[in-house]
């Protein structure tokens, strides 16, 4: 069975079951405590903690996952990935226990014909229920086994988690021992689990466990049925990259290898884990891409560029010298790409970051094994037999050379390195950053807790923005400090929960709107900011200007119109942006993040290289000339597939529901957005680039002004300019030209008078080398002079001892500059040829001064703050010249 039969068969096991199919979110969660998606129930977590009423009481997906917790068993193991798509299904406070387990035996049983005798089921050693249903649905009591922790379920953050069972699959005794998967993974692969979503948990303490905080509002269902493995156990082939998911692709590899991949039991084991590790790691990169993810230095860019560098190193290993990520991922958007369109939408950008990261990397690849030669050198030349850990941790956390490498290379000159003392630097480092993390979690979650407190008690807030600025309402909670709090007084300032509220809350770029709140008890608020506590959910942070505020009071509540105003005109600009920046550099450059704010915008797009000025003032007149044509601003709404299907632009990382809002600019910008704009395209100009900047690898930044702010921006440029033309005495037009040869004056007057003093220099430097006397073992000059920079000073004390020639000596000059006493000492190369330092002479005069000595070779140079102790800091220098000249 192909693996698009067995997605088919799922999906429509389920929707002829009352589920409803709902797309894969991306791989980008819109949940702040994750990372990557790693599980088809991170979009449905609002649901789950009941902080938001799911439209549908049943659910199916196939949702695209990313998890690097087993990244070292990926080509070491035939199950392990860091990319799968997991199947699942799940139940929002409608079926529990016994109907998840039916549906799943049936499935697996009739839907994919799977022998009911080789499937083997575990549940927790608590569960006497789960354990009961198996049994009674025909599973013999010796195929279920019950474990601990590996049937407890988490996403490894604070949020929901329950008890789980597992359907395990018995491949065979060619793949392990007998005695089910509490004793061999590998023979009794796990290919279902269901989850039995009942608890809420806390955060890690410091040796890896968490607290159980209570129930959750309802039992719920949350299942993952791995394609990966139910294709491997159906094609019957031996692992994951011998599936028509992956196969094409480790063709691709085999290909640029120039020989076949090992198959079962035959052929290198190390040559096999390259093999696989390079067709697995080339999609989990695709798809990241796809979905917005670039490489960086940390957070989940930093897993990116991790797996790709992985996958460059396999590569190598498998003696692939040219470029190796292009051609693979290519092979994953060819094989995959009609089934998940937007490896086909970002094909170009998946190209060109991949091709940009190998050659970057293996740059470092060329550094890092120069300086581990280095290294390697040094431990034999002290007779070590290991390279310390701090090298190794070195390499990886400096110059990202990777451990594997480092151990590898140790290994082939006949050292060890000491992984002991590498992995405790490293956990000290992570536990560093976590630490750092934890207290801001922890205030998260009270903050959340307080939220949802409200949320339960009160339900979503009744947003009214879009078509008023102004609303009664009711005060429904004061939170202070993640706590609810009754009353504030004035002077406070702290966070508010209203029932009805037209303040619109920063999302999407746009930042939140500010105004005023007073209530009929005659107190009055000032809203400094507005922000989506939850999902619906809208938090007011306040300063309380007069009186007293208490929860359940009246008010009326008023946004600062020309604020909004101003807001939504970046807004309406930044989507014009948008089209003409994909219009004209393709269309790769999608936004990756932006900021909405009153009168100005910042938008980060996928580029690789900077744009000059003439490529930002043609897109510039672009968004002007299309905003100045007035186009109408429409906005509608729809479900997700009808706005897809119609064009519009989903933005990276942003979450939206079955029904979503698009935002239609003309007929040249259509987007998927919540945010507030203006009704026609000339009410949001005229747009002023500033410029644009890289703000990370193939990231770029433009930002820009719009309305009024470019107008004053315009105006203040054109009051420079006609400043600039009366200095010069010309007009305004002609200013650059006048300004340019008066520069071109100003350079060949400049370049004169440094011929000019440098002439100067060099005949006071014949007079000084002519002032030199003889002491024993050579000849000094000893001088104090004025009116010379510091730079000048060193000049001269060079000249004058390149005067003095062959012969061993050494020049000492003083000067007070800008308050300071400057020490300059030059020896003849002559001199320092017999090991002498510039320095040596200086040291001691230093200290008289009040300062210190620099420099090392035949010029030195010295300060101070006591410029009244330069007469006998000259003396004491010309004493230790002398003893210099004598050795």
């Amino acid at each position: 069975m192909r693996s698009t039969q067995i997605r088919s068969t799922f999906l429509d096991f389920f929707t002829t079951r009352g589920h409803r199919h709902v797309p894969s979110s991306p791989l980008i969660p819109s949940d702040p405590t994750l990372l990557l998606a790693n599980a088809g129930m991170n979009q449905f977590k609002p649901y789950f903690l009941g902080e938001v009423t799911p439209e549908y009481p049943r659910a199916t997906t196939i949702q695209k996952c990313a998890r690097t917790s087993d990244i070292d068993n990926v080509g070491r193991t035939n199950r392990h990935a860091t990319f799968f798509e997991m199947m699942g299904n799940f139940s929002f406070g409608d079926y529990f226990k016994a109907d998840a387990i039916a549906y799943a035996w049936e499935l697996l049983t009739q839907g994919y014909n799977l022998e009911k005798d080789r499937l083997w089921i575990t549940v927790h050693q608590e569960d006497d229920e789960a354990e009961q249903l198996w049994r009674k649905i025909g599973v013999p009591a010796d195929r279920i086994q019950r474990l601990g922790a590996d049937n407890f379920w988490d996403m490894g953050v604070p949020g929901p988690c329950g008890p789980s069972s597992e359907l395990n699959y018995d491949r065979g005794p060619a793949f392990g021992r007998e005695g089910g998967p509490a004793v061999d993974g590998e023979r009794y692969v796990e290919i279902w689990n269901l989850v039995f979503m009942q608890s809420m948990r806390g955060e890690d303490d410091d040796n890896g466990t968490f607290p159980i905080l209570g129930n959750l509002a309802q039992q719920s269902i949350d299942t993952g049925l791995g394609l990966d493995r139910l294709a491997a156990i159906l094609q019957g082939v031996e692992n994951v990259c011998s599936t028509d998911l992956l196969l094409p692709t480790l063709t691709t590899v085999q290909e640029l290898a120039g020989r076949d991949y090992p198959g079962s039991g035959s052929g290198s084991g190390k040559e096999k884990v390259s093999f696989q590790v390079v067709s697995e790691h080339a999609r989990s990169i695709a798809y990241l891409i796809a979905d917005g993810v670039l490489p960086a230095k940390d957070g989940r860019g930093y897993v990116l560029r991790r797996l790709m560098r992985r996958a460059i190193r396999h590569a190598r290993l498998l003696g692939i010298d040219q470029p190796a990520l292009a051609p693979a991922t290519a092979s994953v958007i060819a094989n995959l790409g009609d089934v998940w369109p937007e490896l086909h939408h970002q094909a170009s950008l998946i190209e060109q970051v991949v091709i940009a990261e190998e050659e970057s990397f293996t740059r470092t690849l060329t550094q890092g094994t120069r300086l581990l030669n280095a290294a390697i050198t040094r431990s034999r030349e002290g007779r070590s037999t290991a390279l310390t850990g701090e090298t190794a941790f070195e390499l990886h956390d400096t110059y990202g050379f990777p451990v594997e490498l480092t151990i590898e290379a140790a290994r082939d000159a006949g050292l060890t390195v000491d992984e002991d003392r590498f992995t405790a630097l490293l956990a000290e480092q992570q536990k560093r950053a976590k630490a750092g993390g934890k207290a801001k979690t922890a205030e998260a979650l009270r903050r959340q807790d307080a939220y949802r407190e409200l949320s339960a008690r009160h339900g979503r807030t009744d947003f009214v923005g879009y078509d008023r600025l102004d609303t009664e309402t009711t005060v429904l909670g004061l939170i202070s400090d993640g706590t609810v709090v009754p009353g504030a007084d004035q002077g406070r300032t702290l966070e508010l929960v209203l029932d009805r509220s037209p303040f619109y809350a920063e999302s999407g770029g746009q930042v939140g709107d500010s105004g005023t709140i007073r209530t009929t008890g005659g107190a009055l608020l000032e809203v400094l900011d507005t922000r989506l506590g939850l999902e619906g959910f809208h938090v007011h942070t306040v300063r309380v200007s007069e009186g007293e505020i208490r929860a359940g009071e009246q008010a009326e509540a008023l946004v600062d119109g020309p604020r909004r105003d101003a807001v939504a005109r970046s807004h309406s600009a930044t989507h014009v942006l948008h089209a003409m920046l994909r219009r004209t550099l393709g269309d790769h450059a999608r936004q990756h993040g932006s900021l909405v704010d009153a009168g100005r915008l910042r938008f980060d797009f996928a580029h690789f290289s900077a744009l000059d000025p003439t490529q930002l003032a043609a897109i510039q007149a672009l968004v002007n000339d299309h905003l100045l044509d007035g186009p109408e601003v429409h906005i509608w709404h729809a479900t997700r597939s009808e706005a897809e299907a119609a064009g519009a632009t989903a933005l990276f990382g942003e979450k939206y529901g079955d029904q979503v809002r698009i935002v239609d600019i003309g007929d040249f910008s259509r987007e998927l957005c919540g945010g507030t704009h203006v009704p026609h395209g000339s009410n949001a100009g005229p747009v002023r680039i500033l410029g644009e900047a890289s703000i990370g690898s193939n990231l770029r930044r433009i930002e820009a002004l719009t309305g009024r702010d470019a107008l004053t921006y315009h105006d203040t440029e054109r009051r420079l300019l006609e400043e600039l033309s009366a200095l010069l005495g010309t007009r305004p037009q002609n200013a650059p030209d006048t300004l340019r040869k008066r520069l071109d004056a100003l350079t060949t007057a400049q370049q004169e008078l440094a011929r000019l003093r440098d002439t100067e220099l060099r005949t006071r430097a014949q007079q000084l080398a002519a002032s030199a006397r003889t002491v024993p073992g050579g000849r000094i000059v000893t001088a104090k002079v004025a009116d010379l920079s510091p730079d000048e000073v060193r000049t001269l004390a060079t000249y004058t001892a390149d005067i003095l020639g062959s012969d061993h000596a050494a020049v000492i000059l003083g000067t007070e500059h800008d308050g300071k006493a400057l020490l300059t000492a030059a020896i003849t190369h002559s001199l320092h040829n017999t090991g002498a330092q510039a320095g040596q002479i200086l040291v001691p005069a230093a200290r008289l001064v009040g300062g210190g000595a620099g420099g090392k070779g035949p010029v030195a140079s010295a300060g101070g703050r006591r410029p009244g102790a330069l007469d006998q800091a000259l003396a004491l220098a010309a004493q230790d010249a002398t003893q210099v000249l004598g050795q």
